[in-house]
Parts: C-alpha cells; structure tokens; sequence
C-alpha cells in the first residue's frame, strides 16, 4: 500500500512567500554590508586623493576625487625635508620589536598554562586575568616613574619592555594551546626530547593561527601607538610616526598635504602585514569560532 503526499496550492504559496522574503533578507543585508563598506572606505579615498593635491585644491567643494594634475611635491617634501624617513624607521623597530618580543612571550606563557601543572597556576591566571582588566590610565604614572629610574626615556626599550606580555596575549595563547593534544607531547619526551624542544618543534608550528591573530593585534596596536610615545619621547629623532605626523601641523602653517602623505604611507605596512597573514588569520579566527 502507497500513499502520496501532494502539494496543495496553499502550502507551495506559503514557500515561495518564504523564499521571497529570504531573499529580500539577503538583499537588505547586502545593500547595509555595502554601504557600510563605503562609508569606511571615504575617508582612506579622500586621504590618498588628498595627498596628491596642493594645499589650496583639498579643501574645494565640490570635492574631487582624482586629482586634475598629480601633486607629487607632499611626498618629495615630506621625505626629503623632514625626518620621516626616521620616524617611519623608528614606528618599524618598536612594532617589530614589540610583535616580536610578546609573541615568543605570550606563547611560552600560554602554554603553560595550558599544558604544565605547577603550584599556584590558577591563582597566577586568575591575577593576570585581573590585570587585564585595569585601564592602562591606572598603570600610568608608576610605569612612568619606573622608566625614568632605569634611564631609558627616549629610547626604544621605553617603547618596547613595558608591553612585551600582555594579559590579553597570554589569555589568547592559553585558549589555543588547550586544543593541543598531550598525545604529541608525550610521545615528544619519549623521543628525548626537552619541554624548550616541544614548544619549540610542536607547540609553535601547531598555533601558527594563533600566532597570525596575534601578531595582526599585537603589530597594529604597536604601529598605532600614540598616547604612551607621547609621554616618554620628548627627542624628535625618536618620535615614532603618530606623534610626528602632528608636529608637521603649526599656528601658522597647516601642511595638510604633508600630514595626509605621511598617513598614507603609514597604513601601507598594516595592509601589507594583514594580507601576508591572512590565511592564517582566518583559519586562527574559524579554530576559536569551532572551540567556543
């Protein structure tokens, strides 16, 4: 005996008045994506337009977006008649240094936690977890004070030793290394192998997403950089790019075209940094989206 289950007129209505309105969901989200994406694309647009024009052509209205002659004069001057070069050579050193420093760091510390048992390491995480949890305002001024007895005020080490491990990075470095199976680590020390060797040789090549995440974060907030510069640089050779860009900005002169093509050339590192780790950013991003 067989039955057959016909659609009735009313429940094929039904679905295509679905379909219909997924459709029109999707169309919606795209068209809000889609203006978003253009409204955070304005001002990268008008900052490189900008950066080609002479002084009296960028603030005209209506605005132009391609410039009527390319002005190449804010990039020969700001290169060849300021210590850019220099600034952009310092912002290099510190986010390298920095990235660099609190990688290995973070990651030694992460792991750890999460792969030793060793007295108090609960209390420890919860402590650096609290730390985590204090503005940087708070930390300030003994920070400050504490630079200034060891003597390095404008120096690189001001810039890179104080944010060489941060909460944050030990956290993250801690939820990535907890997917990592014991298995290859005790079949590690069997071979012989030393607790530096497994990290080294198993933990690392295992959290490269975690490391791409990390680097991305940790290389941006570095490059971008500004109110703690401030504070401890007061020598001009060592101004990192912004806390130069302002300093090109007078009473009496505001040379736009000049703060406009130090900025464009100061995003360039970042996309290129991000594109280069991309893969793994997604793949660091997809891994802690699956483990939550």
């Amino acid at each position: 005996m067989t039955t057959s289950v016909q659609a009735t007129p009313a429940s094929g209505q039904r679905f295509s008045a679905i379909r219909i309105r997924n459709a029109f969901l999707v169309s919606l989200a795209n068209v809000l994506l889609l203006i978003g994406v253009v409204m955070a694309a304005i001002p990268f647009i008008y900052m490189i337009s900008a950066s080609f024009k002479p002084q009296n052509e960028i603030f005209t209205f209506p605005v132009q977006i391609i410039p009527k002659e390319p002005y190449l004069d804010n990039y020969t001057t700001l290169i060849g008649e300021t210590l850019y070069l220099r600034w952009f050579f310092n912002t290099a050193i510190v986010a390298v240094g920095r990235t660099a420093l609190s990688l290995f760091l973070c990651m030694l510390a992460g792991f750890a936690f999460a792969k030793y048992d060793f007295p108090f390491r609960r209390v420890l995480f919860v402590l650096v977890l609290a730390s985590f949890t204090l503005p940087f305002e708070v930390v300030l001024i003994p920070l400050y004070t504490m630079m200034v007895r060891l003597g390095w005020l404008n120096t690189y080490w001001v810039l890179i030793i104080p944010f060489a491990a941060s909460a944050f990075g030990i956290f993250l470095a801690r939820q990535y290394a907890l997917a990592l199976p014991t298995e290859l680590m005790e079949a590690a020390r069997i071979d012989g192998s030393s607790e530096l060797g497994i990290f080294f040789s198993i933990a690392l090549p295992n959290l490269r997403p975690a490391l791409a995440v990390m680097g991305i974060i940790f290389f941006q907030a570095s490059w971008n950089d500004f109110l703690w510069p401030l504070i401890v640089l007061n020598d001009s050779t060592m101004y990192v790019i912004n806390l130069a860009l302002p300093t090109l900005r007078g009473p009496y002169n505001d040379q736009h075209g000049l703060v406009l093509g130090g900025a464009v050339i100061a995003v360039i590192p970042i996309i290129i940094v991000f594109f280069a780790m991309q893969r793994y950013f997604i793949e660091g991003i997809m891994a802690g989206a699956l483990k939550g």
